[in-house]
């Protein structure tokens, strides 16, 4: 039997069935990996040797009859995650040998539950994408046409878990970077609540892994199947034991309703300050048709969600602001006085961003209050629904685009283009609050690309969204594996250089 498709959840469970051992399931991904990653280029630090040592100890341990939730189970964890022994550098040249001293908090719970780590997956330049590509490891293909990006910045991991690349996989999200690549690879991902997961040793190098509270980004889960994420969000989840002390514990309340038809959804696929294509759109209502026919409440308007131009503009000034606050005072005088040259009737998208790379410490409190008010708007939303259904970006996969600099980018929706960064909106929408959102597969375009959508959740209450993912792939059927490819492996293609100011994802 082939095992590389099979969750996690059924691995551990023929694991301790004696159907097959964790050295078994670790050769045959190694096998799959050196066969098929030259196309794909998913896994960029391999760790072989030492997931081989790791797996035959998690048979020893299951042979003196212990049980960890991931005992002997193959993952991946992105590479911007500290891992003794191997390299953690953001795809930054100057950086290409920083080796860290100890694992990042996430690793080390991922290893104490019993995970064989294969290695860690591609990402983009800094994380600063929505594609994953750099100068040290090359260009991360998209595992349904090679031709298109797998997204950023968890891009790697979501093409590993579609080329079964192991089971699970670790990332991050700030502006869509776990649910962005499920959605663009047919896999499933769930942003936490901010706060919810510790985040110590994920830090752009060559910065000390403090347990610093982020103001937007999370750690999260990746897999295949919406079971999978419950079962690694758990292990995840929990803050950081040097600021909160290992005794400290965080139970997340139980889904809202059991059964689907005991759920009020809101189903949004219009956006103010851009359309979404055709193929996402057609994703969303075949979300709600499913809901619908499970018996679910599903509405398309409510006068209680905030304003969601106002939010992405919001998000834009709180992400931007963040990203530029470390930049050389000579580029941050340039920003000011391109700024300053702006009209004051402007307010596009790409105006937000560019007055939010000057934003004094005055401008953020200002535009963290206003924050604070759309949280209480969720509140009250979320106090008449259970989840929000809704894109993750305009479409799906696109072309490969490595323009040095990505503000000339533009991305086509349905023969219109559009500024590169303003598809992020969508996935700021829970970014910016801290919302809970579970990205699952929807079906498929016309031009057989995946499409995904996010169910957004309450504060603090991910396991609403979660399960909801869980009824929902009963009704859509999942994930599935892509066709194989007859496209030629690509291996490590080098980027051109980039340069001009960027945003994180």
């Amino acid at each position: 039997m082939e095992w590389s498709f099979q969750s996690a959840e059924d691995l551990a469970a023929a694991m301790r069935a004696g159907e097959v051992s964790a050295a078994e399931l670790t050769d045959e991904a190694i096998a799959r990996i050196e066969r098929d990653d030259k196309a794909i280029n998913a896994i960029c630090v391999p760790d072989f040797d030492r997931a081989r040592a790791a797996a035959r100890d998690a048979d020893r341990a299951r042979a003196r009859g212990e049980d960890r939730p991931l005992l002997g189970v193959p993952v991946t964890v992105k590479e911007s995650y500290d891992v003794a022994g191997l390299p953690t550098t953001w795809g930054l040249p100057p950086h290409r040998n920083h080796m860290p001293a100890e694992d990042a908090v996430q690793v080390s719970r991922l290893k104490a539950a019993g995970a064989v780590v294969l290695g860690k997956t591609n990402v983009p330049l800094g994380l600063q994408d929505i594609q994953s590509f750099n100068e040290i490891y090359g260009t991360t293909h998209n595992p349904w046409d090679h031709d298109r990006t797998a997204g950023g910045s968890s891009g790697g991991s979501a093409a590993a878990l579609a080329s079964g690349f192991g089971a699970l996989s670790i990332g991050s999200d700030l502006a869509g970077s776990l649910r962005t690549p499920a959605h663009f690879c047919g896999v499933y991902a769930h942003k936490p609540t901010l706060g919810l997961a510790a985040t110590r040793g994920m830090v752009a190098p060559p910065a000390p892994p403090l347990p610093v509270d982020l103001d937007l980004a999370v750690v999260g889960p990746m897999a295949r199947t919406a079971r999978d994420l419950t079962l690694l969000l758990d292990v995840m989840a929990g803050p950081d034991p040097l600021t909160h002390g290992k005794a400290y514990d965080l139970a997340l309340p139980p889904a809202r309703h059991e059964r689907l038809r005991d759920f009020r959804v809101l189903v949004l696929d219009d956006h103010p300050l851009i359309p979404a294509g055709s193929a996402v759109r057609a994703g969303v209502n075949r979300v709600a048709e499913a809901l619908a026919g499970g018996g679910a409440r599903v509405e398309r308007h409510s006068p209680l969600l905030p304003d969601l131009a106002e939010a992405a503009r919001l998000y834009m000034e709180l992400l931007i602001s963040g990203a530029v606050a470390r930049f050389p005072l000579d580029s941050y005088e340039e920003l000011r006085a391109r700024a300053a040259g702006l009209s004051a009737d402007d307010r596009s998208l790409d105006s937000v961003r560019q007055r939010a790379m000057v934003f004094s410490h005055r401008d953020w409190m200002e535009a963290n209050h206003r924050r604070e008010v759309h949280r209480h708007g969720w509140r009250r939303l979320f106090a008449g629904f259970d989840a929000v259904v809704c894109p993750i970006t305009p479409t799906p996969a696109f072309p490969h685009d490595h323009t040095p600099n990505p503000l000339e980018r533009r991305i086509d929706i349905d023969g219109v283009a559009y500024p590169y960064f303003d598809q992020l909106v969508w996935a700021g929408l829970a970014t910016m609050p801290g919302l809970p959102a579970t990205a699952v597969p929807a079906g498929r375009s016309s031009e057989g690309l995946p499409v995904g959508v996010q169910l957004i959740g309450p504060m603090f209450e991910d396991r609403t969204p979660l399960w909801l993912a869980e009824l929902l792939e009963q009704q859509l059927g999942g994930f599935h594996p892509p066709r194989q490819s007859t496209l030629p492996g690509r291996g490590r293609v080098t980027p051109p250089a980039r340069t001009g100011p960027i945003t994180l994802t």
